[in-house]
């Protein structure tokens, strides 16, 4: 019998990937050892408490996602670490980070409670890593995750430690979406999605460095932005270069049609001298990269996933920061 794996079709039929990043306001990343059930908070390690606050918050539709996190030494650990990113309001680089080290993880559920009612927690610390970077490995889920992801997360290790980033952590992470573009990866506390990686692109990604261009390919979006704002903003970085990523950003829907073939966008930046620029951009369906695909390799239908194109970009305000003596 074939097997089939939806990272293979869709490299295959050659799907752009820009677009497909989530678009959360809360990230809660709670350490846990591997292996996961296909539903990740049905694991055995997850304590009554946890999943039924995860039911709890799911039912209320807010835009906060809980993922498993875990690395080498989560089984040896003797504390838990519990992460949480909350977007930044307005114009902004991403998201602020709050680092919690728990005896175990029977306190996540009521430090998240806590966090999700406003109050501060003693279990707070402040490190310095500067960055996280979750590549999903969660096979039971889609096997793509464990095909692609499991090496993948090997790899990132191993890079990370050659060019001596000790300021970046790499996680292995239950499900977050796109598995048909194995491995993919978020890199916090921007919340950028990546996808199709390899080797090569990584390296750029990691160091700000190379070819800008293999971002057409892996660059799966900016998880602030809502999805045709991201293929706005994949627009922006080839033209800008890495440099870009030292921008402040904001971007929304003004309009769309009742058959979803036209939107009207716009994207706000503040660059690196204060100055600020508005662009609004009319995005078309792009017929050719519109595709019918299987989402998972468990799909028994195939899904339509919509492209778009940029039409046209007009400057609607620039303001220029200018500084008294």
């Amino acid at each position: 019998m074939n097997t089939f794996f939806c990272s293979d079709y869709a490299r295959q039929v050659g799907e752009d990937v820009i677009g497909s990043a989530n678009n959360y306001q809360t990230y809660v990343l709670i350490e846990c050892p591997p292996p996961w059930m296909p539903e990740a908070f049905n694991s055995k390690w997850i304590p009554k408490n946890l999943q039924t606050l995860v039911k709890e918050v799911n039912r209320t539709k807010l835009p906060i996602r809980f993922l498993l996190i875990a690395n080498d030494l989560s089984h040896k650990s003797n504390h838990t670490t519990l992460l949480i990113y909350q977007k930044q309001i307005g114009l902004s680089y991403g998201y602020y980070k709050h680092e919690f080290k728990l005896p175990n993880i029977e306190q996540a559920s009521e430090v998240v409670r806590q966090y999700l009612q406003g109050k501060l927690s003693e279990y707070e610390i402040e490190t310095n890593i500067t960055r996280d970077i979750l590549v999903c490995t969660h096979g039971s889920h889609d096997q793509c995750c464990a095909r692609y992801g499991n090496p993948f997360y090997f790899y990132a290790k191993a890079t990370i430690s050659d060019l001596h980033l000790d300021n970046i952590r790499v996680w292995q992470s239950s499900h977050f979406g796109g598995h048909r573009f194995a491995p993919t990866a978020i890199d916090l506390p921007e919340g950028r999605y990546y996808g199709i990686l390899e080797q090569e692109s990584f390296r750029s990604i990691l160091t700000r460095t190379g070819d800008i261009q293999c971002l057409n390919k892996v660059y799966r979006g900016w998880g602030i932005l809502p999805p045709p704002i991201q293929i706005l903003e994949r627009e922006l970085i080839l033209n800008k270069g890495w440099d870009w990523f030292n921008y402040k950003v904001t971007g929304k829907i003004i309009e769309q049609s009742l058959d979803n073939n036209t939107i009207l966008g716009e994207l706000t930046f503040e660059d690196k001298s204060g100055s600020l620029y508005t662009y609004q951009a009319k995005f078309v369906k792009n017929q050719t990269k519109t595709l019918q695909v299987k989402s998972s390799c468990k799909a028994t239908e195939k899904s339509v996933f919509v492209k778009y194109t940029v039409d046209s970009l007009w400057l609607v305000s620039h303001k220029i920061v200018t500084y008294s003596a």
